[in-house]
């Protein structure tokens, strides 16, 4: 079972509170695959991006550098949010932050062009709660739109940050999601965290039919 919203929202404030964001086993300097699968999926200055659980993560600065504009970062956690609009400094004023539950925020239905998520989706552990980001992200794209989603790959680690996790190859993420959405690529990567241990993720990118 997933925790309720209220202990998930305790976990990931407390993370931000006493981690530094570049200390957590998921940072990356870059996102260099979500990036990569982001432009095959078409990124431009004018596409609607949402970065699911981005936080405290780097993207959000890496697609401003491409001169995208229309940016939405959600994250559960106000403190995550905070890091990251401080190291933004004046330029987190182009960006709209929404704190919340993926599986409870308004989001506009259509709204978005391209959902990214490199690892929210692998922390809902009960089945019900994966159905429903399902039919969250179908309502949330437009016609012919993109998600990136990433999560630990089969053989990567049973648990994260304390929790445990659901571990799918990109098969079995886009499985989840058809038939509203279709596979187009998959990837996988051996993440090094800054602890030294390597972690696999497996990347789907589909395409909402």
């Amino acid at each position: 079972m997933s925790p309720p919203d209220a202990d998930r929202r305790t976990h990931w404030q407390r993370v931000y509170e006493t981690k530094s964001a570049q200390a957590v086993s998921w940072y990356r300097p870059h996102l260099e695959v979500s990036l990569e699968l982001l432009a095959a999926a078409g990124l431009s200055a004018g596409s609607r991006v949402i970065d699911i659980g981005g936080g405290a993560s780097t993207l959000v600065d890496d697609l401003l550098e491409r001169g995208v504009r229309e940016i939405t970062v959600l994250d559960i956690s106000e403190q995550a949010l905070a890091i990251a609009r401080q190291r933004l400094g004046a330029r987190a004023r182009l960006v709209h932050w929404l704190c919340g539950d993926v599986l409870e925020v308004a989001l506009p239905p259509g709204g978005f062009d391209l959902w990214h998520d490199r690892a929210v989706l692998h922390f809902l552990t009960d089945p019900s709660d994966a159905r429903r980001y399902a039919q969250r992200v179908e309502a949330s794209l437009a016609p012919g739109a993109h998600a990136v989603i990433a999560g630990f790959a089969p053989d990567g680690p049973e648990r994260c940050s304390g929790l445990p996790v659901v571990r799918r190859g990109a098969q079995d993420i886009a499985a989840l999601f058809a038939p509203a959405l279709a596979l187009v690529q998959s990837r996988t990567e051996r993440h090094r965290t800054p602890a030294g241990t390597e972690q696999s993720f497996a990347y789907a990118l589909l395409r909402k039919r």
